[in-house]
């Protein structure tokens, strides 16, 4: 797209991410994004990429779109379930792969879990640890799709969005790590629009947002709020720059929620910003 004819941009921690403050347009995203993904990919030199497929919302877009830029015959799918939980949403990121037309394997990770677990130090016990837990298994899973990606040439497609990131409510070096990020720029509302335009079936864009770590967990519970409530106080927030008091007055939100998610915005800076170094300033 020509520079001239994009939307706005804002950045977050110093990184340019394409930020529109207006609702999206579907069609011009989609291509947008899948112009994105060709290019980074071509740059690269990469033959394709790789996408963890969880069987929900994110995963199933990114890998839609990217199977629009490049073919499906470049994309392959990682669906790695590590608990009886995971099996079930396992089974739909198959039948959403088969769909897409792409290559996919599955592969179970308890096993590399339980062994993960007894080789760390006592000290660091996994059990009774659901958070210790979902790092571990976000970062094993990374993992394997870097091995993919090394062994078949591929760049590692993440599939985090912007309300995601702009919460912290990733894992570092886990699903915060990626070689590109299609939906980076995309508050969770918008990924819905765009699943929308890319004929994401119904039941995906239906299922409640998860990590999956835990049985009857949702995104809800851990954020404080549901994402219709979320994105407009973020956009407000980090997009406006208003203050939390001024965010709520406007949205007729709980100052209670309002300020919890500016406050968790503050304090996981650290998870969108390059590690620190001597004599170099932090941006944010």
């Amino acid at each position: 797209m020509d520079s001239s004819t994009r939307p706005d941009t804002r950045t977050d921690g110093g990184v340019d991410l394409g930020v529109r403050s207006d609702p999206i347009d579907p069609a011009a995203e989609r291509e947008r994004i899948a112009a994105f993904v060709r290019d980074t990919v071509s740059s690269a030199g990469a033959d394709g990429v790789v996408v963890n497929m969880s069987g929900g919302l994110d995963s199933t877009v990114t890998a839609a779109v990217a199977v629009e830029a490049l073919g499906s015959d470049r994309v392959y799918g990682l669906i790695l379930p590590c608990n009886k939980l995971g099996a079930h949403h396992a089974r739909d990121a198959e039948g959403l792969a088969e769909a897409l037309g792409i290559e996919f394997d599955t592969a179970h990770l308890q096993p590399l879990l339980a062994q993960f677990g007894s080789v760390a130090p006592d000290r660091f016990t996994l059990h009774d640890q659901p958070t210790l837990v979902g790092n571990a298994v976000a970062r094993l899973r990374m993992s394997m799709a870097y091995l993919a990606a090394n062994a078949t040439n591929r760049l590692v497609c993440g599939t985090t969005n912007r309300s995601e990131r702009l919460l912290g409510y990733l894992t570092k070096h886990g699903d915060g790590a990626a070689d590109l990020l299609p939906l980076g720029h995309l508050y969770k509302t918008d990924v819905r629009a765009l699943a929308a335009a890319l004929d994401v079936p119904e039941f995906v864009v239906e299922k409640p947002p998860t990590a999956g770590v835990l049985a009857g967990q949702r995104d809800a519970d851990d954020l404080g709020a549901d994402y219709e409530t979320i994105d407009p106080v973020l956009r407000l927030a980090v997009d406006e720059g208003l203050d939390a008091a001024t965010i709520a007055a406007r949205l007729d939100c709980d100052p209670a929620v309002v300020t919890g998610l500016v406050d968790r915005h503050r304090s996981t800076a650290h998870k969108r910003l390059e590690p620190p170094m001597p004599g170099e300033p932090r941006t944010e």
